[in-house]
């Protein structure tokens, strides 16, 4: 009986192993294929310039507890500002979480761009953009952009760009600066996670939490505010 016991765990124990490498495999096969199929649109910032697209899409990461841009979100500004500049798009839109009153993304980003010079109603805000999966979804059906240029570090945009393909945009990315970041290795883990969960979305198409009603890029962004810059 307690042999019996033992070869019953061992194999269930296998069979764990085996759905674990098998559930890897998948993971990191879907990771490996979103990189291929958007590796060509993933241009230089001399190749975007001549795209003339509705907006520049700048996706929103971490903010201090003092309003200011982490390292990665300000990289991500500077290169969206950059690509304003050059003429690639006359609309800046920034997209990340405004989810709480105590946590604001969205208004440091335009506070940024602003102080840069940017005029204010050439900076929308998407105040729900929760994921990278909602920012680009809200970048169609609420500010009603059909070409794009994505801003964000080059590891994060495959996803991005698959997203947008799937979802009928027609988008391009822009990497941010090509330094190295600390926690990189957690990051890219979590990436091949996250690449997982959006094929699927993107597939599926579900509408984000929160849409409302239209704000098209082609208007004022000072329509987006909430406060005064």
């Amino acid at each position: 009986m307690e042999r019996s016991r033992r070869i019953f765990w061992k194999r269930i124990f296998l069979c764990l192993c085996c759905l674990c490498i098998l559930g890897l495999g998948v993971v990191f096969g879907i990771s490996n294929y979103m990189e291929q199929h958007t590796e060509g649109r993933i241009l230089s910032l001399e190749e975007a310039r001549k795209l003339d697209v509705d907006c520049i899409l700048v996706l929103g990461c971490r903010v201090h507890e003092d309003g200011s841009p982490s390292l990665m979100l300000a990289d991500r500004l500077e290169k969206g500002i950059e690509l304003y500049e050059s003429g690639a798009s006359a609309r800046l839109l920034m997209s990340g979480d405004h989810g709480r009153s105590e946590y604001d993304e969205v208004n440091t980003m335009k506070a940024f761009a602003v102080e840069q010079g940017v005029p204010s109603e050439a900076v929308f805000m998407d105040h729900a953009g929760f994921s990278t999966y909602d920012s680009i979804y809200r970048a169609r059906d609420v500010f009603q952009a059909e070409k794009i240029i994505v801003v964000s570090q080059e590891y994060h945009l495959s996803r991005a760009l698959y997203i947008a393909e799937r979802l009928g945009i027609d988008a391009y990315g822009v990497a941010a600066a090509d330094i190295s970041y600390r926690g990189e290795a957690y990051r890219n883990l979590r990436e091949a996670a996250a690449r997982g969960k959006d094929f699927l979305l993107a597939w599926v198409q579900p509408q984000p939490k929160y849409l409302g009603e239209a704000v098209p890029v082609s208007g004022n962004g000072d329509l987006t505010n909430d406060k005064e810059l």
